[in-house]
């Protein structure tokens, strides 16, 4: 069950995201601005990104169900796999106040009474969950056992007895399961960022860094801050720890950058800095990674302040031997508000790109496989293999206490 970087590669193709780095079918215009660096040949250079064509509509239809939206990251999911062309025909959710702001978005879904309607109804070909992270593993094993295909939001499992369980659940019955890694899958400029990487833009890729701040309370948006928190936020054999809950995200975009497909811990440690209310909790965390094909740095925090205007300045940066790049995912701090903002640096020039005019593959693709019976959306051993890294991560994480 392996995505190779050619079926890969040929997925963006078709979706209008793989041209010639400097095709003029890929950029709006010529360069805004162009400035002398030093008297050098060096230039810095303004671009504007945009779709080849415009998104095809669907070429498949599959019905899917929700089982569990404990995280507002269902509707992120739920979103992708309707770009694609699934319908959306059932969903259970164990919490009242959720399936009540469910039903708002959905008026016309049904509400299974049960998990096991949904799993037991031959109409639904693909569940999707955000249930209680701890959950999630459980349920995916239930469903592929009757005959589903899975999609999990991150992270997929937080135990290695967990991990082993799905490993050999997709084994034993050639169920298509993946983790939704949204800052990946659904981030315009993580997107094309890899396109780039794919094309040499900036040589071998040495190291990624992830900076990865979230806040608590954030007041608009669906990444599952409203106020107050569920119980099971503060509790990491709930929510898995910091480096398993969100850092999931960041591992697996080391490993898809660098091209990793082995790859160790070189150390991980995590504190409560500023929770005492909830001892247990966790809300700071870095880990040091080291790759077959390269190296990794990630740092974890729930210390977002409300000046930033969004839940977290999340950053991205991809050192090669050519070049670099930078995204800053959600924000442009102190510049703008917008996303999707790619920075590319190589020999000749710097480059600023907004991504935001970029389709999204992930989607589309999943449903292609789930019709198809295929396996390119998401390169299964590099999904469960930063799953697995970052488990090992949390389980042998230094606890650190900070003097006041």
């Amino acid at each position: 069950m392996t995505t190779s970087f050619t079926q890969r590669r040929e997925f963006l193709k078709q979706a209008g995201l793989l041209g010639s780095l400097g095709s003029a079918a890929m950029m709006a215009g010529l360069p805004e601005s162009t400035l002398a660096l030093g008297g050098g040949a060096a230039s810095i250079v303004e671009d504007a990104v945009v779709p080849v064509q415009d998104e095809e509509p669907p070429r498949y239809h599959i019905k899917f169900a929700v089982c569990g939206m404990s995280h507002d990251h269902i509707y992120g999911m739920i979103g992708a796999i309707q770009r694609g062309g699934g319908e959306l025909v059932a969903a259970w959710g164990g919490e009242e106040d959720k399936l009540a702001q469910f039903r708002k978005r959905f008026p016309g879904v049904k509400i299974s009474a049960t998990q096991d309607e949904i799993l037991d109804d031959p109409s639904i070909q693909l569940v999707l969950t955000s249930q209680i992270a701890s959950e999630r593993a459980p349920l995916a094993v239930r469903a592929m056992k009757r005959g589903k295909d899975f999609l999990s939001d991150k992270p997929g499992m937080t135990t290695l007895e967990q991990l082993a369980e799905v490993r050999k659940t997709i084994a034993e019955t050639g169920r298509i399961y993946a983790i939704l890694y949204s800052e990946l899958l659904e981030v315009k400029a993580a997107v094309y960022a890899g396109v780039l990487v794919r094309q040499g833009a900036i040589g071998k890729v040495i190291q990624t860094i992830n900076i990865a701040p979230h806040q608590i309370i954030q007041g608009v948006g669906d990444s599952g801050g409203a106020m107050p928190r569920p119980d099971w936020f503060w509790n990491p054999d709930q929510y898995g720890g910091i480096l398993c809950d969100i850092g999931s995200h960041q591992v697996d975009q080391f490993l898809f950058y660098t091209g990793s497909t082995e790859a160790g811990v070189v150390e991980s440690q995590i504190a409560n800095v500023r929770h005492p209310q909830h001892p247990r909790f966790q809300d700071f965390g870095d880990m040091v990674l080291r790759g077959n094909r390269g190296f990794g740095y990630v740092r974890l925090d729930w210390f977002t302040p409300d000046g930033v205007g969004t839940w977290g300045d999340g950053r991205l940066f991809i050192l090669g031997t050519g070049g670099y790049m930078e995204v800053r995912k959600y924000t442009n701090i102190a510049v703008s508000h917008q996303g999707n903002n790619l920075f590319v640096v190589d020999g000749k020039q710097a480059r600023f790109i907004d991504c935001n005019a970029m389709p999204l593959p992930f989607g589309p693709q999943f449903v292609a496989d789930i019709a198809n019976r295929t396996h390119t959306a998401q390169n299964l051993e590099e999904a469960l293999l930063a799953a697995e890294l970052v488990l090992k991560a949390q389980k042998n994480a230094k606890l650190v206490t900070l003097q006041s």
